[in-house]
Parts: C-alpha cells; sequence; structure tokens
C-alpha cells in the first residue's frame, strides 16, 4: 500500500511539474516587453540620428512595401510625425496584446511642448524579432482637463 502511494504521490508531482513547465511564464511577456521598447528606442535613436537606413530597418515588411525606400519613410515620419522624429521627451505605458500581436502605447512631449500618445502596433516575424507594423498619434490629454 506504501509502494502504491508513493508511486501514486510521484506521479502527481510529475504531472504537476510538466504541467508547469508547459505554461507561459511571466518572464515570457517581460522579455517581450523588454525587446519591444528596445526596438522602438532604437528607431527613435535612429530618427535623431537622420539614419533613415537604420531606422527604416525596424519597420514590418508591410510598412518597407507601403514606403519602398528608406528616404520616403523619413519624408513621411519627418512630416507627419514629427513628435517621434524629434521627441523631447519618451515614456513607455501600457503594453496590450491583441491576438498575435503587440500593442505598445508610447508618451511623447514634442518640441512644441505638447504631448502625444502613440500606439505602437508590433508584430513578431518569422525569424522571432519584433517589427513596428504601425504607429497610430493622437493627442494626450492635457494637465488641466
Amino acid at each position: 500500500m506504501r509502494r502504491r502511494l508513493a508511486f501514486t504521490r510521484g506521479l502527481a508531482f510529475s504531472l504537476i511539474m510538466l504541467m508547469l513547465a508547459a505554461m507561459p511564464t511571466p518572464g515570457h511577456a517581460d522579455a517581450d516587453e523588454d525587446v519591444i521598447r528596445s526596438v522602438i528606442n532604437q528607431q527613435i535613436d535612429a530618427f535623431r540620428a537622420d539614419d533613415g537606413e537604420r531606422a527604416f530597418s525596424f519597420a514590418a515588411p508591410v510598412i518597407r512595401s507601403k514606403f519602398g525606400t528608406a528616404e520616403n519613410f523619413m519624408t513621411m515620419v519627418r512630416t507627419g510625425y514629427p513628435d517621434v522624429y524629434r521627441p523631447r521627451a519618451v515614456e513607455f505605458r501600457d503594453l496590450k496584446r491583441d491576438g498575435e500581436r503587440l500593442i505598445q502605447e508610447v508618451w511623447f512631449l514634442g518640441t512644441d511642448g505638447d504631448s502625444t500618445i502613440g500606439t505602437y502596433f508590433m508584430e513578431r516575424q518569422e525569424d522571432g524579432s519584433w517589427k513596428i507594423a504601425g504607429v497610430y498619434l493622437r493627442r494626450a490629454p492635457s494637465l488641466g482637463a
């Protein structure tokens, strides 16, 4: 009887350990968050350095095909996304999951002193890397509102 009880306990312990090993760990999400923030920071650094090729390298294939060249991409960012192109300050906010995509909220303080929230749509590539598949900007609510 004792042998059977010991065997059953051992089997139950092994099954629990296997189930725990198969579960996603919080560290995995944290690792994605760190990588995503790094990708966005590197692109912002490339904008600040006027390094169009490097900035364009962080764009997902859908964005790369839409603009074709780093020069076209940089022209769009300079004219349409000045707070992202030359931010005075950047602060990362919430990271959310939407199916396979992750969405990173980023607060920007623009050169004009206004605040903008950027919603970055991140897409995991076949090689496991994360690329920026789009950014939606909206004015941040003012502190007095």
